[in-house]
Protein backbone atom coordinates (compact mmCIF):
# COMPACT_ATOMS: atom_id res chain seq x y z
CA UNK A 1 0.00 0.00 0.00
CA UNK A 2 3.15 2.42 0.43
CA UNK A 3 2.74 3.43 -3.75
CA UNK A 4 -0.93 3.76 -3.44
CA UNK A 5 -2.51 7.04 -2.08
CA UNK A 6 -6.15 7.35 -1.00
CA UNK A 7 -9.09 9.24 -3.65
CA UNK A 8 -9.16 12.43 -0.98
CA UNK A 9 -5.51 12.81 -2.39
CA UNK A 10 -5.81 11.96 -5.87
CA UNK A 11 -8.37 14.65 -6.11
CA UNK A 12 -5.94 17.02 -4.72
CA UNK A 13 -2.90 15.98 -6.57
CA UNK A 14 -5.27 16.38 -9.85
CA UNK A 15 -6.19 19.51 -9.48
CA UNK A 16 -2.59 20.31 -8.77
CA UNK A 17 -1.98 18.58 -12.07
CA UNK A 18 -4.58 21.43 -13.73
CA UNK A 19 -2.73 24.19 -12.62
CA UNK A 20 -5.73 24.72 -9.72
CA UNK A 21 -4.48 27.61 -7.37
CA UNK A 22 -7.62 28.47 -5.53
CA UNK A 23 -10.35 26.87 -4.55
CA UNK A 24 -13.32 28.50 -2.53
CA UNK A 25 -16.03 26.15 -0.63
CA UNK A 26 -17.14 25.16 2.96
CA UNK A 27 -16.40 22.22 5.27
CA UNK A 28 -18.57 19.93 6.28
CA UNK A 29 -18.58 15.98 7.59
CA UNK A 30 -18.59 14.35 4.52
CA UNK A 31 -15.40 16.41 3.03
CA UNK A 32 -13.02 15.39 6.00
CA UNK A 33 -10.81 13.24 4.00
CA UNK A 34 -10.59 15.81 1.42
CA UNK A 35 -9.69 18.41 3.96
CA UNK A 36 -7.30 16.28 6.04
CA UNK A 37 -5.27 15.70 1.94
CA UNK A 38 -4.97 19.61 2.09
CA UNK A 39 -3.73 20.31 5.10
CA UNK A 40 -1.52 17.55 4.64
CA UNK A 41 -0.26 17.66 1.13
CA UNK A 42 2.10 20.25 -0.14
CA UNK A 43 -0.12 21.27 -3.71
CA UNK A 44 0.23 25.29 -3.94
CA UNK A 45 -3.54 25.69 -3.76
CA UNK A 46 -4.96 27.99 -1.36
CA UNK A 47 -8.65 26.93 -0.08
CA UNK A 48 -10.86 30.40 0.34
CA UNK A 49 -13.13 29.94 3.21
CA UNK A 50 -16.13 31.00 2.56
CA UNK A 51 -19.79 31.45 5.23
CA UNK A 52 -22.04 29.38 2.38
CA UNK A 53 -21.65 27.36 -1.01
CA UNK A 54 -23.58 29.80 -2.93
CA UNK A 55 -21.12 32.38 -2.85
CA UNK A 56 -18.42 29.90 -2.82
CA UNK A 57 -19.68 29.24 -6.42
CA UNK A 58 -19.86 32.82 -7.56
CA UNK A 59 -16.28 33.70 -6.46
CA UNK A 60 -15.49 30.75 -8.52
CA UNK A 61 -17.25 32.48 -11.69
CA UNK A 62 -15.80 36.15 -11.05
CA UNK A 63 -12.17 33.98 -10.66
CA UNK A 64 -12.51 32.11 -13.85
CA UNK A 65 -14.46 35.01 -16.02
CA UNK A 66 -10.74 37.51 -15.01
CA UNK A 67 -8.30 34.54 -14.99
CA UNK A 68 -9.62 32.32 -18.31
CA UNK A 69 -9.29 29.42 -15.95
CA UNK A 70 -11.82 27.08 -14.75
CA UNK A 71 -12.95 28.13 -11.31
CA UNK A 72 -13.30 25.68 -8.33
CA UNK A 73 -15.59 25.58 -5.73
CA UNK A 74 -16.32 23.08 -3.29
CA UNK A 75 -18.86 21.87 -0.32
CA UNK A 76 -20.32 19.12 1.59
CA UNK A 77 -23.50 16.71 1.04
CA UNK A 78 -27.13 17.48 1.65
CA UNK A 79 -27.32 21.44 2.08
CA UNK A 80 -24.08 22.18 0.65
CA UNK A 81 -25.22 20.78 -2.73
CA UNK A 82 -28.34 22.39 -2.86
CA UNK A 83 -26.78 25.84 -1.89
CA UNK A 84 -24.00 25.81 -4.89
CA UNK A 85 -26.18 24.54 -7.80
CA UNK A 86 -27.53 27.91 -8.66
CA UNK A 87 -23.74 29.45 -9.23
CA UNK A 88 -23.51 26.47 -11.66
CA UNK A 89 -26.59 27.49 -13.48
CA UNK A 90 -25.39 30.94 -13.86
CA UNK A 91 -21.98 29.84 -15.10
CA UNK A 92 -23.33 26.82 -17.21
CA UNK A 93 -25.97 29.61 -18.89
CA UNK A 94 -22.83 31.82 -19.26
CA UNK A 95 -20.21 30.17 -20.88
CA UNK A 96 -18.08 30.36 -18.08
CA UNK A 97 -16.40 26.77 -16.53
CA UNK A 98 -16.50 26.03 -13.04
CA UNK A 99 -16.27 23.07 -11.65
CA UNK A 100 -18.45 22.26 -8.50
CA UNK A 101 -17.23 19.47 -5.73
CA UNK A 102 -19.69 17.83 -3.52
CA UNK A 103 -18.60 15.65 -1.12
CA UNK A 104 -20.90 12.89 -0.29
CA UNK A 105 -22.41 10.26 1.77
CA UNK A 106 -20.56 6.53 1.51
CA UNK A 107 -22.00 4.54 -1.39
CA UNK A 108 -22.30 1.72 0.96
CA UNK A 109 -24.60 4.59 2.90
CA UNK A 110 -27.19 4.45 0.04
CA UNK A 111 -30.72 3.50 0.86
CA UNK A 112 -29.90 3.27 4.36
CA UNK A 113 -31.73 7.18 5.61
CA UNK A 114 -27.99 8.71 6.34
CA UNK A 115 -28.02 11.64 7.04
CA UNK A 116 -27.84 14.09 4.13
CA UNK A 117 -28.14 11.39 1.55
CA UNK A 118 -29.30 13.34 -1.49
CA UNK A 119 -29.32 12.42 -5.53
CA UNK A 120 -26.57 14.26 -6.45
CA UNK A 121 -26.14 13.34 -10.09
CA UNK A 122 -29.79 13.58 -10.30
CA UNK A 123 -30.43 17.38 -8.73
CA UNK A 124 -27.50 18.37 -10.84
CA UNK A 125 -27.85 16.60 -14.18
CA UNK A 126 -30.36 19.42 -15.80
CA UNK A 127 -28.07 22.42 -15.12
CA UNK A 128 -24.53 21.02 -16.20
CA UNK A 129 -22.28 20.47 -19.27
CA UNK A 130 -20.73 17.30 -17.08
CA UNK A 131 -21.81 15.76 -14.14
CA UNK A 132 -20.73 12.04 -12.60
CA UNK A 133 -20.20 10.45 -8.90
CA UNK A 134 -16.89 9.02 -8.84
CA UNK A 135 -18.58 6.06 -7.31
CA UNK A 136 -14.97 3.94 -8.22
CA UNK A 137 -12.06 5.35 -7.02
CA UNK A 138 -9.95 4.15 -9.85
CA UNK A 139 -12.23 5.78 -12.31
CA UNK A 140 -11.66 9.21 -10.32
CA UNK A 141 -8.84 10.45 -12.43
CA UNK A 142 -10.54 9.81 -15.50
CA UNK A 143 -13.50 11.85 -14.72
CA UNK A 144 -11.86 14.56 -13.29
CA UNK A 145 -10.11 14.61 -16.74
CA UNK A 146 -13.52 14.26 -18.74
CA UNK A 147 -14.83 17.59 -16.21
CA UNK A 148 -12.09 19.74 -17.33
CA UNK A 149 -12.46 18.34 -20.75
CA UNK A 150 -16.09 19.02 -21.16
CA UNK A 151 -15.98 22.59 -19.08
CA UNK A 152 -13.43 23.99 -21.36
CA UNK A 153 -14.13 23.06 -24.70
CA UNK A 154 -17.24 23.96 -27.30
CA UNK A 155 -19.33 26.19 -25.37
CA UNK A 156 -17.65 26.55 -22.45
CA UNK A 157 -19.85 25.25 -19.03
CA UNK A 158 -20.25 24.38 -15.71
CA UNK A 159 -19.26 20.88 -14.16
CA UNK A 160 -20.12 19.04 -10.90
CA UNK A 161 -18.67 15.89 -9.33
CA UNK A 162 -20.12 14.24 -6.39
CA UNK A 163 -16.74 12.82 -4.05
CA UNK A 164 -18.44 10.08 -1.83
CA UNK A 165 -16.83 9.33 1.45
CA UNK A 166 -16.05 6.00 1.23
CA UNK A 167 -14.25 7.14 -2.13
CA UNK A 168 -12.07 9.64 -0.50
CA UNK A 169 -10.56 7.14 1.67
CA UNK A 170 -10.77 3.98 -0.77
CA UNK A 171 -6.53 3.43 -2.56
CA UNK A 172 -5.91 4.69 -5.69
CA UNK A 173 -2.77 3.81 -8.43
CA UNK A 174 -0.58 7.02 -8.13
CA UNK A 175 -0.37 6.22 -12.40
CA UNK A 176 -3.47 7.03 -13.13
CA UNK A 177 -2.87 10.95 -11.60
CA UNK A 178 -1.78 12.76 -14.58
CA UNK A 179 -3.97 15.72 -16.75
CA UNK A 180 -4.29 17.25 -20.54
CA UNK A 181 -2.62 20.94 -19.47
CA UNK A 182 -4.65 22.30 -22.26
CA UNK A 183 -8.08 21.91 -20.27
CA UNK A 184 -6.35 24.27 -17.85
CA UNK A 185 -7.47 27.11 -19.30
CA UNK A 186 -10.73 28.41 -21.80
CA UNK A 187 -11.82 28.43 -24.51
CA UNK A 188 -9.57 25.17 -25.56
CA UNK A 189 -9.79 22.76 -28.68
CA UNK A 190 -11.42 25.92 -30.21
CA UNK A 191 -13.24 25.33 -33.45
CA UNK A 192 -11.75 26.24 -36.63
CA UNK A 193 -14.64 28.42 -39.32
CA UNK A 194 -15.16 26.46 -42.70
CA UNK A 195 -13.92 28.47 -45.48
CA UNK A 196 -17.04 28.26 -47.62
CA UNK A 197 -19.47 29.57 -44.93
CA UNK A 198 -16.94 31.92 -44.01
CA UNK A 199 -16.63 33.40 -47.49
CA UNK A 200 -20.63 33.73 -47.90
CA UNK A 201 -20.78 35.59 -44.87
CA UNK A 202 -18.37 38.26 -45.94
CA UNK A 203 -19.60 38.63 -49.44
CA UNK A 204 -23.21 39.68 -47.72
CA UNK A 205 -21.19 41.83 -45.20
CA UNK A 206 -19.41 43.35 -47.69
CA UNK A 207 -22.43 44.09 -49.66
CA UNK A 208 -24.15 45.71 -47.10
CA UNK A 209 -25.24 49.45 -47.32
CA UNK A 210 -25.84 50.05 -43.41
CA UNK A 211 -24.41 47.40 -41.22
CA UNK A 212 -24.19 46.26 -37.61
CA UNK A 213 -21.90 44.21 -35.73
CA UNK A 214 -23.82 42.78 -32.50
CA UNK A 215 -21.32 40.48 -30.02
CA UNK A 216 -22.17 38.99 -27.02
CA UNK A 217 -19.73 37.28 -24.73
CA UNK A 218 -18.11 34.97 -26.89
CA UNK A 219 -15.60 37.82 -28.84
CA UNK A 220 -15.00 38.32 -24.56
CA UNK A 221 -14.46 34.87 -23.80
CA UNK A 222 -12.36 34.05 -26.79
CA UNK A 223 -10.48 37.06 -26.70
CA UNK A 224 -10.95 38.87 -30.00
CA UNK A 225 -10.87 42.29 -29.00
CA UNK A 226 -8.16 43.17 -31.76
CA UNK A 227 -10.20 41.64 -34.55
CA UNK A 228 -13.51 43.04 -33.75
CA UNK A 229 -11.50 46.39 -33.78
CA UNK A 230 -10.10 45.78 -36.71
CA UNK A 231 -13.42 45.29 -38.51
CA UNK A 232 -14.77 48.20 -37.32
CA UNK A 233 -12.03 50.83 -37.99
CA UNK A 234 -11.78 49.06 -41.81
CA UNK A 235 -14.81 49.19 -42.91
CA UNK A 236 -16.12 52.09 -40.57
CA UNK A 237 -18.65 49.90 -39.01
CA UNK A 238 -20.75 50.08 -35.81
CA UNK A 239 -20.15 47.70 -33.32
CA UNK A 240 -22.44 47.03 -30.26
CA UNK A 241 -22.61 44.61 -27.35
CA UNK A 242 -24.71 42.83 -25.08
CA UNK A 243 -24.30 43.08 -20.88
CA UNK A 244 -22.20 39.99 -21.21
CA UNK A 245 -20.23 41.47 -24.48
CA UNK A 246 -19.40 44.74 -22.46
CA UNK A 247 -15.47 44.45 -23.20
CA UNK A 248 -15.64 43.55 -26.96
CA UNK A 249 -14.38 47.13 -27.50
CA UNK A 250 -13.53 50.05 -25.98
CA UNK A 251 -16.95 52.30 -25.69
CA UNK A 252 -14.45 55.26 -26.51
CA UNK A 253 -14.01 53.71 -29.70
CA UNK A 254 -15.03 55.53 -32.23
CA UNK A 255 -17.27 52.55 -33.99
CA UNK A 256 -18.43 51.37 -30.59
CA UNK A 257 -22.31 51.97 -29.96
CA UNK A 258 -22.68 50.85 -26.61
CA UNK A 259 -24.68 48.59 -25.13
CA UNK A 260 -28.68 47.37 -27.17
CA UNK A 261 -31.28 45.98 -25.91
CA UNK A 262 -34.38 45.98 -23.10
CA UNK A 263 -31.28 46.14 -20.53
CA UNK A 264 -29.11 49.03 -20.95
CA UNK A 265 -29.88 49.92 -24.32
CA UNK A 266 -31.35 52.88 -25.23
CA UNK A 267 -33.75 54.61 -28.04
CA UNK A 268 -30.80 55.87 -29.50
CA UNK A 269 -28.73 52.58 -29.95
CA UNK A 270 -31.67 51.12 -30.83
CA UNK A 271 -32.25 53.43 -33.35
CA UNK A 272 -29.13 51.94 -35.02
CA UNK A 273 -30.16 48.60 -35.34
CA UNK A 274 -33.41 48.95 -36.59
CA UNK A 275 -32.15 51.02 -39.64
CA UNK A 276 -29.95 48.56 -40.37
CA UNK A 277 -29.74 46.12 -43.51
CA UNK A 278 -27.44 43.96 -42.45
CA UNK A 279 -26.85 42.55 -38.32
CA UNK A 280 -23.77 40.32 -37.77
CA UNK A 281 -24.36 38.31 -34.56
CA UNK A 282 -21.00 37.46 -33.09
CA UNK A 283 -20.41 35.39 -29.57
CA UNK A 284 -24.64 36.44 -28.91
CA UNK A 285 -27.48 34.13 -29.04
CA UNK A 286 -29.87 36.99 -29.96
CA UNK A 287 -32.13 36.09 -27.21
CA UNK A 288 -35.35 38.00 -25.85
CA UNK A 289 -32.76 41.10 -23.95
CA UNK A 290 -30.57 41.90 -26.41
CA UNK A 291 -33.50 41.72 -29.06
CA UNK A 292 -35.81 43.38 -27.19
CA UNK A 293 -37.97 40.14 -27.69
CA UNK A 294 -36.83 39.62 -31.50
CA UNK A 295 -38.50 42.65 -32.14
CA UNK A 296 -34.98 45.06 -32.70
CA UNK A 297 -33.59 43.51 -35.31
CA UNK A 298 -36.88 42.78 -37.16
CA UNK A 299 -37.22 39.82 -38.91
CA UNK A 300 -36.74 41.25 -42.12
CA UNK A 301 -33.15 42.25 -41.75
CA UNK A 302 -30.41 40.58 -43.24
CA UNK A 303 -28.83 38.02 -40.75
CA UNK A 304 -25.23 36.78 -40.19
CA UNK A 305 -24.57 34.56 -37.38
CA UNK A 306 -20.96 33.59 -35.84
CA UNK A 307 -21.34 30.89 -32.53
CA UNK A 308 -19.61 28.36 -31.21
CA UNK A 309 -22.67 26.57 -30.43
CA UNK A 310 -24.51 25.04 -33.99
CA UNK A 311 -27.90 24.91 -32.13
CA UNK A 312 -27.95 29.23 -32.39
CA UNK A 313 -27.96 30.53 -35.54
CA UNK A 314 -31.09 30.28 -36.79
CA UNK A 315 -32.68 29.59 -33.45
CA UNK A 316 -34.75 33.31 -33.53
CA UNK A 317 -33.65 34.45 -37.14
CA UNK A 318 -34.20 33.19 -40.14
CA UNK A 319 -30.02 33.76 -40.68
CA UNK A 320 -28.85 33.85 -44.29
CA UNK A 321 -25.22 32.74 -43.12
CA UNK A 322 -23.93 30.80 -39.93
CA UNK A 323 -20.40 30.19 -39.17
CA UNK A 324 -20.21 27.70 -36.75
CA UNK A 325 -16.63 28.21 -34.76
CA UNK A 326 -15.00 30.16 -32.20
CA UNK A 327 -14.83 33.20 -32.53
CA UNK A 328 -11.81 34.42 -31.85
CA UNK A 329 -10.71 31.82 -34.97
CA UNK A 330 -13.82 33.10 -37.10
CA UNK A 331 -13.01 36.59 -36.77
CA UNK A 332 -9.59 36.56 -37.27
CA UNK A 333 -10.43 34.46 -40.59
CA UNK A 334 -12.98 37.13 -41.62
CA UNK A 335 -9.91 39.75 -41.32
CA UNK A 336 -7.86 37.48 -43.64
CA UNK A 337 -10.66 37.08 -46.15
CA UNK A 338 -11.27 41.12 -46.19
CA UNK A 339 -7.87 41.60 -46.10
CA UNK A 340 -7.57 40.09 -49.34
CA UNK A 341 -10.26 42.11 -51.05
CA UNK A 342 -10.60 45.61 -52.10
CA UNK A 343 -12.35 47.21 -49.60
CA UNK A 344 -11.67 50.78 -50.81
CA UNK A 345 -15.26 52.03 -51.54
CA UNK A 346 -16.20 50.72 -48.41
CA UNK A 347 -17.69 52.78 -45.40
CA UNK A 348 -19.96 51.56 -43.46
CA UNK A 349 -20.57 55.60 -41.85
CA UNK A 350 -20.22 53.43 -37.81
CA UNK A 351 -18.28 56.55 -36.44
CA UNK A 352 -20.85 59.18 -37.63
CA UNK A 353 -23.82 56.69 -36.43
CA UNK A 354 -22.24 55.68 -33.07
CA UNK A 355 -21.39 59.08 -32.46
CA UNK A 356 -25.14 60.49 -32.94
CA UNK A 357 -26.30 57.51 -30.72
CA UNK A 358 -23.99 58.41 -27.65
CA UNK A 359 -25.24 62.68 -28.35
CA UNK A 360 -29.10 61.69 -27.76
CA UNK A 361 -28.09 59.30 -24.50
CA UNK A 362 -25.31 61.77 -23.01
CA UNK A 363 -28.21 64.51 -22.98
CA UNK A 364 -30.97 62.64 -21.30
CA UNK A 365 -27.85 60.97 -19.12
CA UNK A 366 -25.70 64.15 -18.17
CA UNK A 367 -28.32 66.61 -16.11
CA UNK A 368 -29.29 63.51 -14.34
CA UNK A 369 -25.55 62.64 -13.54
CA UNK A 370 -25.13 66.23 -12.68
CA UNK A 371 -28.09 66.82 -10.31
CA UNK A 372 -28.03 67.49 -6.77
CA UNK A 373 -31.87 66.19 -6.17
CA UNK A 374 -32.19 63.74 -3.69
CA UNK A 375 -32.68 60.90 -3.03
CA UNK A 376 -29.71 60.84 -5.06
CA UNK A 377 -30.11 59.46 -8.51
CA UNK A 378 -27.99 56.46 -9.84
CA UNK A 379 -26.81 58.31 -13.12
CA UNK A 380 -24.63 60.31 -10.33
CA UNK A 381 -23.39 57.25 -8.70
CA UNK A 382 -22.37 56.24 -11.94
CA UNK A 383 -20.82 59.11 -13.16
CA UNK A 384 -18.56 59.20 -10.08
CA UNK A 385 -17.73 55.77 -10.02
CA UNK A 386 -16.69 56.37 -13.78
CA UNK A 387 -14.96 59.15 -13.42
CA UNK A 388 -12.27 57.97 -10.16
CA UNK A 389 -12.33 54.22 -11.08
CA UNK A 390 -8.71 53.45 -12.81
CA UNK A 391 -9.37 52.29 -16.51
CA UNK A 392 -8.18 48.51 -15.54
CA UNK A 393 -10.43 48.37 -12.51
CA UNK A 394 -13.31 46.08 -12.22
CA UNK A 395 -16.95 46.34 -11.65
CA UNK A 396 -19.33 43.81 -11.00
CA UNK A 397 -22.93 44.74 -10.85
CA UNK A 398 -25.74 42.85 -9.13
CA UNK A 399 -29.37 42.48 -11.32
CA UNK A 400 -31.55 45.51 -10.30
CA UNK A 401 -30.89 48.96 -10.02
CA UNK A 402 -26.69 48.31 -10.74
CA UNK A 403 -27.06 46.53 -14.01
CA UNK A 404 -28.92 48.61 -16.25
CA UNK A 405 -27.01 51.76 -14.73
CA UNK A 406 -23.89 50.25 -15.20
CA UNK A 407 -24.54 49.05 -18.87
CA UNK A 408 -26.09 51.97 -20.35
CA UNK A 409 -23.85 54.55 -19.14
CA UNK A 410 -20.63 53.60 -17.73
CA UNK A 411 -18.08 54.38 -20.80
CA UNK A 412 -15.78 51.58 -20.62
CA UNK A 413 -12.35 52.84 -21.88
CA UNK A 414 -10.54 49.88 -22.05
CA UNK A 415 -11.24 46.68 -24.51
CA UNK A 416 -10.92 43.36 -22.29
CA UNK A 417 -12.96 42.23 -18.87
CA UNK A 418 -13.57 44.55 -16.99
CA UNK A 419 -17.70 44.58 -16.36
CA UNK A 420 -19.07 41.17 -14.82
CA UNK A 421 -22.71 40.92 -14.14
CA UNK A 422 -24.91 37.53 -13.76
CA UNK A 423 -27.13 37.99 -16.99
CA UNK A 424 -27.98 34.23 -17.67
CA UNK A 425 -30.34 34.24 -14.45
CA UNK A 426 -30.09 37.15 -12.86
CA UNK A 427 -29.92 36.02 -8.89
CA UNK A 428 -29.80 38.39 -6.64
CA UNK A 429 -26.67 38.49 -4.35
CA UNK A 430 -24.30 37.50 -6.68
CA UNK A 431 -22.19 40.94 -7.24
CA UNK A 432 -20.67 40.99 -4.03
CA UNK A 433 -19.10 37.05 -3.83
CA UNK A 434 -18.12 37.46 -7.88
CA UNK A 435 -15.92 40.69 -6.91
CA UNK A 436 -14.39 38.31 -4.57
CA UNK A 437 -13.26 35.68 -6.89
CA UNK A 438 -12.35 38.53 -9.42
CA UNK A 439 -10.44 40.05 -6.97
CA UNK A 440 -8.34 36.74 -6.06
CA UNK A 441 -8.04 35.94 -9.74
CA UNK A 442 -6.41 39.73 -10.97
CA UNK A 443 -5.53 41.63 -7.28
CA UNK A 444 -3.30 44.33 -8.90
CA UNK A 445 -6.53 46.17 -9.84
CA UNK A 446 -9.24 47.73 -8.01
CA UNK A 447 -12.82 46.06 -8.05
CA UNK A 448 -16.22 47.57 -7.32
CA UNK A 449 -19.58 45.45 -5.89
CA UNK A 450 -22.79 47.16 -7.12
CA UNK A 451 -26.05 46.09 -5.25
CA UNK A 452 -29.64 47.23 -4.40
CA UNK A 453 -30.17 46.62 -0.73
CA UNK A 454 -32.30 43.40 -1.56
CA UNK A 455 -29.11 41.69 -2.95
CA UNK A 456 -27.40 43.15 0.15
CA UNK A 457 -29.85 41.05 2.44
CA UNK A 458 -28.35 38.09 0.33
CA UNK A 459 -24.96 38.01 0.58
CA UNK A 460 -23.53 40.38 3.81
CA UNK A 461 -22.57 37.32 5.68
CA UNK A 462 -19.53 37.14 2.89
CA UNK A 463 -18.08 40.75 4.51
CA UNK A 464 -17.17 38.62 7.24
CA UNK A 465 -14.71 36.58 4.54
CA UNK A 466 -14.17 40.03 2.63
CA UNK A 467 -12.25 41.44 6.18
CA UNK A 468 -10.50 37.91 6.79
CA UNK A 469 -8.79 38.02 3.81
CA UNK A 470 -8.18 41.90 3.72
CA UNK A 471 -9.89 42.39 -0.08
CA UNK A 472 -9.94 45.75 -0.89
CA UNK A 473 -12.99 45.66 -2.51
CA UNK A 474 -15.49 48.87 -2.58
CA UNK A 475 -18.73 47.95 -1.97
CA UNK A 476 -21.78 50.40 -3.29
CA UNK A 477 -25.21 49.75 -2.25
CA UNK A 478 -28.20 51.67 -3.76
CA UNK A 479 -30.23 51.73 -0.63
CA UNK A 480 -34.11 52.20 -1.49
CA UNK A 481 -35.89 50.08 0.56
CA UNK A 482 -37.66 47.93 -2.15
CA UNK A 483 -37.41 45.30 -4.51
CA UNK A 484 -37.16 47.97 -7.39
CA UNK A 485 -37.17 46.13 -10.57
CA UNK A 486 -40.72 44.37 -9.33
CA UNK A 487 -42.02 47.83 -8.45
CA UNK A 488 -40.64 49.55 -11.64
CA UNK A 489 -42.56 46.39 -13.69
CA UNK A 490 -45.69 46.64 -11.21
CA UNK A 491 -45.79 50.65 -12.21
CA UNK A 492 -45.67 50.04 -15.95
CA UNK A 493 -47.47 46.97 -16.76
CA UNK A 494 -50.10 46.45 -13.58
CA UNK A 495 -51.48 49.38 -13.35
CA UNK A 496 -49.51 50.92 -10.40
CA UNK A 497 -50.59 48.25 -7.94
CA UNK A 498 -47.64 48.09 -5.79
CA UNK A 499 -47.86 44.68 -3.90
CA UNK A 500 -45.57 43.57 -1.41
CA UNK A 501 -42.50 45.00 -2.90
CA UNK A 502 -41.10 47.26 0.16
CA UNK A 503 -39.67 46.46 3.09
CA UNK A 504 -37.48 48.38 6.05
CA UNK A 505 -34.68 50.48 5.32
CA UNK A 506 -31.39 48.91 6.09
CA UNK A 507 -27.86 51.05 7.68
CA UNK A 508 -25.96 49.22 5.54
CA UNK A 509 -23.02 51.02 6.82
CA UNK A 510 -23.67 50.01 10.50
CA UNK A 511 -23.60 46.36 8.99
CA UNK A 512 -20.98 46.73 7.34
CA UNK A 513 -19.24 48.14 9.40
CA UNK A 514 -20.01 45.57 12.37
CA UNK A 515 -17.78 43.14 10.06
CA UNK A 516 -14.67 45.85 9.90
CA UNK A 517 -15.47 47.32 6.63
CA UNK A 518 -15.17 50.57 6.57
CA UNK A 519 -18.58 52.49 5.44
CA UNK A 520 -20.52 55.98 4.50
CA UNK A 521 -24.03 56.43 4.54
CA UNK A 522 -24.29 59.22 1.75
CA UNK A 523 -27.49 61.12 1.23
CA UNK A 524 -26.10 64.40 0.37
CA UNK A 525 -25.19 64.00 -3.64
CA UNK A 526 -22.33 66.89 -2.75
CA UNK A 527 -20.85 64.39 -0.55
CA UNK A 528 -20.56 61.82 -2.75
CA UNK A 529 -17.19 62.59 -5.20
CA UNK A 530 -15.20 63.06 -1.67
CA UNK A 531 -16.33 59.80 -0.04
CA UNK A 532 -16.10 57.83 -3.32
CA UNK A 533 -12.06 58.69 -3.53
CA UNK A 534 -12.16 57.93 -0.02
CA UNK A 535 -13.37 54.35 -0.15
CA UNK A 536 -11.93 53.42 -3.40
CA UNK A 537 -8.42 54.54 -2.05
CA UNK A 538 -8.28 53.08 1.19
CA UNK A 539 -6.35 49.93 1.64
CA UNK A 540 -8.76 47.23 2.95
CA UNK A 541 -12.61 46.33 2.28
CA UNK A 542 -14.92 49.83 2.19
CA UNK A 543 -18.67 50.19 1.43
CA UNK A 544 -20.72 53.31 0.52
CA UNK A 545 -24.37 53.24 1.47
CA UNK A 546 -26.00 55.39 -1.15
CA UNK A 547 -29.37 56.44 -0.38
CA UNK A 548 -30.89 56.43 -4.05
CA UNK A 549 -33.81 57.33 -6.00
CA UNK A 550 -35.80 53.84 -6.54
CA UNK A 551 -35.92 52.48 -9.75
CA UNK A 552 -39.69 53.34 -10.07
CA UNK A 553 -39.05 56.55 -9.96
CA UNK A 554 -35.89 57.09 -12.12
CA UNK A 555 -35.11 57.05 -15.63
CA UNK A 556 -33.90 53.41 -15.74
CA UNK A 557 -33.07 52.38 -19.36
CA UNK A 558 -35.23 49.68 -19.30
CA UNK A 559 -37.21 50.04 -22.47
CA UNK A 560 -40.33 47.81 -20.96
CA UNK A 561 -40.79 51.07 -18.55
CA UNK A 562 -40.26 53.44 -21.06
CA UNK A 563 -44.10 54.59 -22.58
Amino acid sequence: MNNQMTGAEAMVRMLEAYQVQHIFGLCGDTTLPFYDAMARLNHGITHILTRDERHAGYMADGYARVTGKPGICEGPSGGGATYILPALVEAGESSIPILAITTDVATTSRGKYPLTELDQVGLFKPVTKWNASLDQVNQLPAQIRAAFRAMTTGRPGSAHLALPFDTQKAAVDPELIWADPSHAHFPAARQCAEKEALETLAELLLAAKRPVMICGGGPLIAGAMASVAWLAETLNMPVATTVSGQGVIAETHPCALGVVGSNGGVASTRAVVDDADVVLFVGCRAGSVTTERWRSPAHDKTILHIDSDPMVPGANYNTAASVIADAGLALAALVDIIKGKDTDGIDFDGQARAAEAWAKKLADFEPLAESHQRPITPEAVIHHLSAQLDDDGIVVADPGTPCPYVSAHYRWRQAGRHFITNRAHGALGFGMAAAMGAHIGRPSVKTVALMGDGSFGFCCGEFETMTRYRMPITSIVFSNATYGWIKAGQKSGFGERYHNVDFNRTDHAAVASAFGVKSWRVEDPTELPEVMRQALDHDGPTLIDVISQPLHEAAAPVSEWVA
